[in-house]
This record gives C-alpha cells, sequence and structure tokens, in this order.
C-alpha cells in the first residue's frame, strides 16, 4: 500500500452514458425556479394524478394495513387481475403465474436481461430506441447491436434484418422491441409483431416485447402483444404511463415458463418485493379504465394540434405517431447540432425539448423529441415558442 493510502475508483461497467433527458429536466426546473416560464416537452409522463380508484385504494389501506413485504412476484390479487387485463384487452389466456410484478418496467429489464443473458450475447435494438436499454445491456457485459431504423421500416426493425444476421453468420441472443416505441411513437402491426416474434422464437433470440405504452394508441395501427404469437420471450409493461403512475414505480413481467425460478430467485435477493402501497394503488387502477382512456383522448387532441403547430413552421419531417405521447422530429434543416439547438431554445423561449442524442449515437444529433402528455396549454406555448425561435 503507497503512502498515499489505497487506490479506488469505478468499475468497468458502470461506464456508461448518462440519461441525457434528466439533464434537460434539471435546467428546465432551475429555468421554472429563477421564475422564467417553462413549457415542457421533456419527460416522458403523463400531467394527470394516478386514477382515482388508486388513490382510494391506497387511503383505505393506510388506514386498515400494515403495508409489509409481498411475495417477491407480487400479491396474488394483482397478478391475477393483470392477467385477466390480458384476457379483457387481447383475448389471450394468461396464467397469474407467469406474471411477475416489479419495481416500474425498469426493475423489470433488469430481471429480464439478467435472466436470460450472459457476458459477452449479442442482444439486438433499434436504433433510435430508449437508451436505458442500451446502457442496462452494455453494463451487463451484453454485446450490443443495433439496427438503424428510419422511415422505410416506421422506425422499426424488421424479420429482414434478424435474417441478414443470420445469413451473415452472426448469431443474436436477444432483442428489444418496443411497439409503441420511445421515441418515435412508432408501431408494427400485428403482422409483422407476430412475424418477429416466431422468428425469434425458432432461431433461439429471446424476445424481451416492451408494451409499456399499450393503451396509449391512436387507431393508425393496431396495438398487438407479442404473447399472442410465441410465448418463449418476455412481456413487460407498467402501471407508469397508461395509467399515469410514473412515480408510483410498479411494472410487470410475463415471464416464459423456463426462467419463473431464475426471476423469481434474482427478484426476492435485488428487490425482496415491489412496494406493497404502489400494488395495492395498481389494483385500484385496474379499475378505472374509464377514467384512463379520457387521458388518451387529450393525448389525441394535442398529438393533432402538436403536428400542425410543427408543420406550420417547417418541421414536417416526423416519425410516426402511431401510439405513446412523443414526436421525434428531423430538424435537421434549422441546425447540424439539436443539442446547441435545443439548449438555445430554452434559453430563449422556456421551451424544453430533448434532443436525439440520447436515443441515437450515431444520428440522433438531426433529431428532438417533443413529449404532448401535459395539457393544451402548454402545447400551445411551446407552439408560439418554437414559432419564434425559428423565424429569428
Amino acid at each position: 500500500m503507497s503512502e498515499a493510502g489505497p487506490s479506488f475508483g469505478p468499475s468497468t461497467r458502470s461506464n456508461i452514458d448518462p440519461f441525457r433527458v434528466m439533464q434537460v429536466l434539471a435546467a428546465a426546473e432551475a429555468r421554472r425556479a429563477s421564475g422564467d416560464a417553462v413549457f415542457a416537452l421533456t419527460a416522458g409522463q403523463p400531467a394527470t394524478r394516478a386514477p382515482k380508484p388508486a388513490i382510494d385504494a391506497v387511503h383505505r389501506a393506510l388506514d386498515e394495513q400494515v403495508l409489509g413485504y409481498t411475495q417477491a412476484p407480487g400479491l396474488p390479487e394483482l397478478r391475477a387481475g393483470i392477467a385477466a387485463l390480458y384476457c379483457d384487452r387481447y383475448g389471450l389466456d394468461v396464467d397469474p403465474d407467469a406474471v411477475y410484478l416489479t419495481t416500474g418496467s425498469s426493475s423489470g429489464f433488469i430481471l429480464a436481461f439478467l435472466s436470460a443473458f450472459d457476458t459477452g450475447d449479442r442482444v439486438a435494438m433499434a436504433r433510435p430506441g430508449y437508451p436505458a436499454y442500451r446502457n442496462a445491456l452494455t453494463a451487463f457485459g451484453c454485446e450490443l447491436v443495433e439496427f438503424a431504423c428510419g422511415p422505410e421500416t416506421r422506425f422499426q426493425p424488421t424479420v429482414a434484418m434478424l435474417q441478414q444476421y443470420a445469413d451473415d453468420g452472426i448469431d443474436l441472443d436477444g432483442l428489444v422491441l418496443a411497439s409503441p416505441a420511445n421515441p418515435t411513437g412508432s408501431m408494427l402491426p400485428p403482422a409483422e409483431v407476430d412475424a418477429i416474434a416466431r422468428y425469434c422464437g425458432r432461431n433461439g433470440i429471446r424476445l424481451i416485447s416492451d408494451e409499456i405504452y399499450h393503451g396509449i394508441t391512436y387507431g393508425t395501427v393496431q396495438q398487438a402483444c407479442s404473447w399472442a404469437s410465441d410465448r418463449t420471450g418476455f412481456v413487460v409493461n407498467s402501471f407508469s404511463k397508461y395509467h399515469s403512475m410514473t412515480g408510483w414505480r410498479i411494472g410487470w413481467l410475463l415471464v416464459p415458463d423456463d426462467l419463473r425460478d431464475r426471476v423469481d430467485a434474482l427478484a426476492g435477493n435485488l428487490t425482496i418485493c415491489p412496494p406493497a402501497v404502489s400494488q395495492v394503488a395498481a389494483l385500484g387502477a385496474l379499475q378505472a379504465t374509464a377514467e384512463c382512456d379520457a387521458h388518451v383522448v387529450r393525448y389525441a387532441a394535442n398529438r393533432e394540434l402538436l403536428l400542425d403547430g410543427l408543420t406550420a413552421i417547417g418541421i414536417d419531417k416526423v416519425a410516426p405517431p402511431d401510439g405513446a405521447f412523443y414526436l421525434y422530429a428531423d430538424i435537421s434543416a434549422l441546425t447540424p447540432d439539436s443539442s446547441i439547438w435545443a439548449a438555445e431554445l430554452l434559453a430563449a423561449t422556456g421551451v424544453a425539448v430533448v434532443p436525439g442524442l440520447d436515443f441515437d449515437l450515431t444520428d440522433g444529433h438531426r433529431f428532438i423529441r417533443m413529449c404532448f402528455a401535459g395539457d393544451e396549454a402548454e402545447i400551445r406555448g411551446a407552439l408560439a415558442g418554437l414559432r419564434a425561435f425559428v423565424s429569428d
């Protein structure tokens, strides 16, 4: 040991990119704290509270229950309620024992990745795509394969892309698929979800199907659950988006038969169980379909307002927003660097958008993501600021 003492340093696995949207949020909040106006099209979360039945259920539980640990996979009645949701929404028969509650979908991805993939496994995803997929897989030592996806495939991967890797002699161990996707809002038609799920099942590629935006769609493409076609992969879902419960941190997995014991052991050791109070809230939220559907009607109106407003100011290259609550827009005609442009936009107008570099390290400098889950006044204020900024 040297006289200066022991040497410490970070792990190699922790050397991952930051989630840049959080930096934009911090800058926007600093501006708001100084008393300046902010029109936030940043965080991917609804502006509404949790559904009333969820809040009522929590009030009752706080008065009447201890709210201690639950079983590692979650409350049996909540698992049964989620299984019933698949029957109601998709006509699928799902065993409640296949449903595992998680601490948000983020915990679900961690459990899926840890149980399915070893260090060095090749896992594919679309580019652009949600950065936490890329960064978590990198931290776990997986080799990331990114499919460059653009307008020609609706910003989604295809069976042809998977087959091309096989033809080149490259074996894939996994695929992360998101429909609706973040940041694009694009969706795969049911026939394409079916084709990808079946291809993965036949070829030993573990599918991780991110379905957390199901329920938030706009009639352009029908939503489809991957388990309708093949059950060798995972389905990831959450109460965060459709049910307006981001901060409650409660999600779920549909787990393939061969990995249930592994997921159960990992969940029990890593988190013990999801928060009991959030599970109680989730039980209530399952009864709030009408309330949640009303939010989707508002998102649809905001979507049209933002699309029309952007087109009017010349920002008309937008990924197809079939679902979720994002617009992913190409602004390369306005700037060579969307990060600098977004920072200048916020400073000049208070309009906060997310640079595309979070979602695409190669071409993201051309894009911005805008969330339209807020209220109409915020969308109109953002459009006014954008119009003034672009016209200067």
